[in-house]
């Protein structure tokens, strides 16, 4: 037995040694000219890996300003910060640049050099979360995908900033100070590929105007929405989330039949003023509707449609409701969960009363 293991101890070990040797030669002849230049191009209090040679790791190195970026980056991390400006000669040699991370520094729009961001042709992801903006940084590139502009001090969108902004998919203004008047008819125009618009967290206190057709997730939690227009979800017809938790939702507020929307799967109105359950469609999952001031429940009223029980043979069928999961905790309903409701959705795993 031991004769038959030493062979294949020696084979896995040979192997092993000889791919060493050779993943050592190649690593001793593979760019030493290179590494030697990335060192010493490397800005000061930086990081610059070898392994990964487009990133510069700048953050949490106390910087009052953005030091000068080598042409080869690709992606900068500058978040934790003390960053005040964003000016063109950090980044005369970084044309290239896909990513940028400021989060968390103390960046004011005056603090932003005019065309300085228009200028990077090939951002992609511009992140300027908790800093001291006070309006959407303005102009930008038109490679945008993602603009995060989370927990800034910004109260105004100026006219036309996204216009040119047909590749963004992702806008994130939640946590500042918007208004009702920050917004017109054709602020997001422009915006021809949003997928998720998120304005939690503001002063709101109507539904912002004309959304981006192809959205697909609304995020209005914690404003002061008290009502919502007729037929408002016309307008974005591949809406799949919702969001409007914390407002000041009342059933006054919504009108009959404006979350029918067969796009819809997830669906949450928790903290508001419901006294009923509003109409939904068939083909929603999920819907949040907990700590309102529902009494009850008539799972035969807020069925979405008779017809298609009636169609349906398969409790599993896709004819159907669809509805698997049912907040309604934090009201006033009193168990036992009413049986038509089960009848109705056959395929719910969860409700909360």
């Amino acid at each position: 037995m031991d004769v038959r293991m030493i062979p294949s101890f020696l084979v896995l070990f040979m192997s092993s040694f000889f791919w060493t040797e050779i993943q050592m030669q190649y690593y001793d002849d593979l760019d030493v000219q290179a590494f030697s230049m990335m060192s010493n191009e490397c800005p000061s209090k930086c990081v610059c890996p070898y392994s990964f040679p487009r990133a510069l790791y700048c953050d949490n190195k106390g910087l009052k300003e953005i030091p000068t970026i080598p042409s080869r980056i690709w992606y900068l991390y500058l978040q934790n910060n003390q960053i005040e400006t964003i000016s063109k000669k950090s980044f005369v040699n970084a044309t290239g640049i896909k990513w940028i991370n400021l989060n968390k520094n103390n960046i004011t729009n005056r603090g932003i050099e005019k065309n300085v961001l228009r200028s990077m042709n090939n951002l992609l992801f511009l992140l300027l979360e908790d800093n001291k903006l006070e309006e959407v940084p303005a102009p930008l590139p038109s490679s945008l995908e993602q603009l995060r502009l989370a927990r800034n001090k910004i109260s105004l969108i100026p006219e036309g900033v996204f216009s040119n902004l047909e590749n963004l998919t992702m806008l994130d203004l939640q946590h500042n100070k918007l208004s009702d008047s920050a917004f017109e008819s054709g602020t997001f125009q422009g915006l021809k590929n949003l997928l998720q618009l998120n304005v939690a967290k503001n002063s709101l206190k109507k539904m912002p105007p004309s959304l981006p057709s192809n959205t697909m997730q609304l995020f209005l939690d914690n404003n002061l929405i008290e009502e919502i227009p007729k037929n408002y979800f016309n307008s974005v017809p591949r809406v799949a989330f919702i969001r409007l938790n914390y407002n000041k939702l009342s059933d006054a507020g919504i009108p009959e039949n404006v979350f029918n929307v067969s796009s819809l799967l997830d669906l949450q109105l928790s903290y508001n003023q419901l006294t009923t359950v509003p109409p939904i469609n068939a083909h929603l999952e999920h819907l949040y509707l907990d700590h309102n001031k529902i009494i009850s429940v008539n799972g035969t009223t807020i069925c979405p449609t008779a017809a298609e029980l009636e169609q349906r043979s398969d409790p599993y069928s896709d004819n159907g409701p669809r509805l698997r999961y049912l907040r309604l905790d934090g009201n006033d309903i009193k168990p036992p969960i009413p049986i038509d409701l089960l009848v109705c959705f056959r395929l719910l795993h969860v409700i909360t009363i």
